[in-house]
């Protein structure tokens, strides 16, 4: 892994104790990872990112294996590497298969996905490559999914698209 591009924070630094609660609750034996320790260093935007990312983690209803098929692809789409490592034992332990999370990281979408993991990876893909989504694909996930979980799927390509956009440009 390369050198981050800024100074994550240190144990040492200042750091509001009830934000750093917040944020070791979400995390494995409450162990910061690097992502962690670069939001650190501004207060505002490690505060939204966390109340953010608890929500699409927690509270969605969207099955979070789906939801983890998204952040996979995300991952493997934007070249963010550390986003993928996190991400997949995730996937894995919600459901899916080693040998889905593989061909996630293929430019072809594989029959062994089901029609709603077919829809949720076109998503995936037209969203993260150039924003705009096919309507026939969301009409045919509200069909599916309904629409609060249509609007979970898109919102969880969004933030998980910043979650890898800011890892890359850091070099997190």
């Amino acid at each position: 892994m390369a050198k981050p591009r800024v100074t994550p924070w240190q144990d040492s630094d200042p750091v509001d104790p009830a934000l750093l609660k917040s944020i070791q609750a979400r995390r494995p034996g409450g162990e910061l990872i690097g992502i962690d320790r670069v939001l650190l260093k501004s207060f505002p935007l490690a505060t939204g990112w966390n109340e953010l990312m608890v929500r699409v983690r927690k509270e969605f209803s969207l099955s979070l294996e789906y939801r983890e098929l998204i952040m996979l692809r995300v991952a493997w789409l934007n070249k963010a590497a550390f986003e993928w490592d996190v991400h997949y034992p995730a996937y894995l332990d919600a459901g899916g298969t080693a040998e889905k999370a593989a061909a996630l990281e293929e430019s072809i979408i594989s029959p062994q996905f089901d029609e709603t993991e077919t829809l949720l990876i076109r998503l995936t893909d037209q969203s993260t490559h150039g924003v705009l989504v096919d309507e026939n694909v969301i009409e045919e996930l509200k069909i599916r999914l309904g629409e609060k979980e249509t609007v979970e799927a898109v919102a969880t390509v969004a933030a998980y698209n910043m979650v890898s956009r800011f890892l890359v440009a850091l070099a997190i």
